[in-house]
């Protein structure tokens, strides 16, 4: 059974850094693209970046240059180090394993102003 767990949400303020963590369990996750959703309230989730088994990355454009996404294989984590947050930003983050379908539980971050 496949298990993403998140975690490193919290409370910041604005202009503020968290840095978020998926562990991937009973997966071949270094074959997997790993991708990072948000959801704000009433909002639709959407797409905030992704990264390929071989490294390549992408980035919604409201992000690029603030969040960077990565990942280690030998660790089955992927992670997302944003920075300069914005109250916008505020949503429950998911992590996504990409090629199997598989969604974590969420974490919740909050950006003050």
């Amino acid at each position: 059974q496949v298990q993403l767990v998140e975690s490193g949400g919290g409370l910041v303020q604005a202009g503020g850094s968290l840095r978020l963590s998926c562990a991937a369990s009973g997966s071949i996750f270094s074959s997997s693209t790993m991708g990072w959703y948000r959801q704000a309230p009433e909002k639709q989730r959407e797409w905030v970046a992704q990264i390929t088994r071989g490294g390549n990355v992408n980035y919604r454009d409201s992000v690029k240059g603030r969040f960077t996404i990565s990942r280690d294989n030998a660790k089955s984590t992927v992670y997302l180090q944003m920075n300069s947050l914005k109250p916008e930003d505020t949503a429950v983050y998911y992590c996504k394993d990409l090629t199997q379908g598989y969604w974590g539980q969420g974490t919740q971050v909050t950006v003050s102003s």
